[in-house]
């Protein structure tokens, strides 16, 4: 059996990029859509895709053609064959190359017509701009972009200091303006970002340091890249693995300290659906077990100074299977087979001494903002709860409000799934 395509929770990169990432200009982007061109469309998993996950491959292969579908898988962003020990074995290696087999091999499990890797990554880094690779780009449906270390994809895709695209990225832009397309999981989702992509860093460090530029040799450190990823979403930061590894306080952080509004905080083994994207049509739908937080900053008013960094006044919306989202309008649609839930529980709601499920906690459980998110939801009671960060001096306190606009939803009796409006504060006491 071949090792898990799980990453670690962490990557250490170093820092020997970051002045180069500094004086970057922004990457090159495709002109205009006219209006009446099929945009193409985005699936963005937060990592932990699974094999037998039916309904996410099944979504990808549908809007690449169903049974014709031609999937490309890029996994520039795993380690070169040339870096990987086990290479020489099927069972272990972990590799751009056999990682592409792998995904390949799964796509047509899941009934797509053919899925092939694209020889692009640190050992071919060349093919990027090669004829024949963008014939093979070309011939493709949809494309698949997996985990690993994002930045690889910029230093394979992307020409350098001046970010623009290389033959074989300019291409996979087209396909996705002329209807294909692109999926991702992990480094493959958080690549489709913006400006200021992220790059690592822990909740707690996060908010007691703010963020900077680049990539860091200690990992808890809130990096980003300001000229961002490929671009493919600009409508909100994208963050992925967000509750299994505790990531809503990062999150909150580096859009305050960058000055966007919004974030797209995605959840393992479950999908973002982005139809049009880039569009003033642009719509969302959830996909998975799991879920997907918008995180609203409109409305937040921070305060940075020597008595600390604080936040009042954000949002939360934890969107579940069906959901769907409308970028412009800010507007939360439940699934139609949800119902609002009038909550009728009067226990008091459990403590939780580690709100960002700390990596220095070895108890920590996941998706530990969200629990206590549903429970505050499911009480009649109870107005608001607070929850603490596991590490102290200082110690942040999460505030959770359930102000006049907030709702609710569910498909199962009176138990909390999604959640629309949820007021967040966070400061250090």
């Amino acid at each position: 059996m071949r090792v898990s395509l799980r990453p670690a929770r962490r990557t250490v990169l170093t820092c020997s990029v970051a002045l180069t990432l500094l004086t970057m200009t922004p990457a090159a982007q495709a002109g205009p859509r006219p209006a009446d061109r099929p945009a193409g469309s985005l699936v963005l998993i937060g990592g932990g895709l699974k094999a037998d996950n039916k309904a996410v491959y099944g979504e990808i292969i549908r809007r690449a053609g169903g049974a014709a579908a031609r999937i490309g898988v890029i996994t520039a962003a795993s380690v070169p064959e040339s870096r990987d020990p086990n290479a020489d074995d099927p069972a272990t290696c972990s590799n751009s190359a056999c990682n592409g087999a792998y995904y390949a091999d799964l796509f047509r499990q899941h009934g797509a017509a053919d899925a092939q890797w694209i020889p692009v990554d640190l050992d071919h880094i060349t093919n990027a701009d090669d004829p024949t690779v963008v014939d093979q780009v070309n011939s493709m449906t949809g494309f698949f972009f997996g985990g690993g270390d994002q930045y690889r994809y910029i230093t394979t895709l992307l020409r350098g200091p001046s970010h623009q695209d290389t033959a074989v990225l300019a291409a996979i832009r087209a396909k996705l303006a002329h209807g294909a397309v692109i999926a991702g999981s992990s480094a493959g989702a958080q690549i489709a970002s913006g400006p200021h992509m992220v790059t690592g860093g822990e909740s707690y460090e996060a908010l007691r340091d703010g963020s900077a530029p680049g990539y860091f040799d200690d990992p808890t450190r809130l990096g980003h890249i300001p000229q961002g990823g490929f671009g493919f979403l600009t409508s909100g930061l994208i963050d992925t693995h967000t509750g299994a590894y505790g990531r809503e306080g990062r999150a909150y952080r580096l859009a305050a300290d960058t000055g966007h509004d919004r974030v797209y905080a995605l959840e393992e083994n479950t999908a973002l659906v982005v139809d049009a994207p880039g569009s003033s049509r642009e719509r969302m739908t959830v996909l998975g077990p799991q879920g997907v937080a918008v995180l609203d900053l409109r409305r937040a008013r921070i305060r940075s100074g020597d008595s600390g960094w604080s936040l009042h006044g954000a949002r939360y919306t934890y969107l579940t299977d069906g959901d769907r989202y409308r970028p412009r309008s800010w507007a939360a649609l439940p699934a139609p087979d949800k119902h609002p839930v009038r909550p009728t529980g009067t226990a008091a709601i459990p403590a939780n001494t580690d709100v960002f499920s700390s990596q220095a906690n070895p108890d920590a459980t996941p998706y530990s903002f969200r629990t206590t998110a549903r429970a505050l939801a499911a009480t009649r009671v109870h107005k608001a709860a607070t929850a603490t960060t596991f590490e102290t001096d200082p110690r942040f306190t999460v505030t959770f409000t359930k102000g006049t606009d907030f709702s609710t939803w569910t498909t199962d009796a009176n138990v909390p799934q999604s959640l629309v409006n949820l007021q967040i504060g966070i400061e250090h006491r």
